[in-house]
């Protein structure tokens, strides 16, 4: 069922994209420097460390990172925490040791899957006139899609970076199996395709984010 679902996906987008990539780029890409942030989330060993090919997924988001630093872009740091499997403080809870915060820059920390639940991430965007989120990081199913919407929702156009974010793969009952990959081009086919008034969604690789 699983591979059903993927050939089916995978046929979708072929088929289509090209429909999709001419709606959406007719917008601009990157709204501009002056209002864009790169938003990395819950980039843990306890989340990204784990996720489907994560050494290459590290290196985009290093790649981001630094291409965001070198424009003057905003780059905010979402970490999660709970009292199960990534408490604070511990060795799942710190971010990879590839990537590494900048003193100066805005650390959001969460208890839920969405970076704006309960934090003050929305104000402090508004604060520093961030129109355009760049999101990046882990887990896809959860915590990066959680934040995707509540971006769209709160009227942010999104850069989705399709090959720089992952997840693991999900077990589900019966023996059945939800593989990482799949995931990855479920959420990159929605953000792709999905709209909202008022606000720009794409789906961009690394090498196209210009900021």
């Amino acid at each position: 069922m699983i591979n059903a679902f993927k050939v089916v996906l995978a046929l979708a987008i072929a088929s289509l994209s090209g429909n999709v990539h001419a709606r959406n780029r007719a917008a601009p890409a990157n709204p501009g420097q002056a209002d864009s942030a790169l938003v990395v989330i819950d980039a843990q060993v306890g989340a990204l460390g784990s996720a489907w090919d994560s050494k290459r997924i590290i290196r985009n988001i290093e790649i981001l990172v630094s291409r965001a630093r070198a424009r003057g872009v905003p780059v905010i740091w979402v970490q999660h925490s709970n009292n199960k499997d990534m408490k604070a403080g511990s060795d799942s809870w710190k971010i990879v040791k590839d990537l590494t915060p900048a003193p100066s820059e805005l650390k959001i920390h969460k208890r839920f899957n969405s970076s704006f639940a309960e934090t003050n991430l929305d104000q402090k965007l508004k604060d520093m006139g961030v129109k355009h989120l760049v999101i990046a990081g882990a887990q896809t199913n959860w915590c990066v899609r959680s934040t995707a919407y509540a971006a769209i929702e709160r009227g942010y156009n999104l850069t989705l970076v399709g090959d720089a974010h992952s997840t693991e793969n999900l077990a589900l009952e019966g023996g059945k199996t939800v593989e990482a990959e799949s995931m990855i081009s479920d959420l990159n086919a929605t953000f792709q395709w999905i709209l909202a008034p008022g606000v720009h969604s794409e789906v961009r690789s690394t090498s196209e984010v210009t900021f």
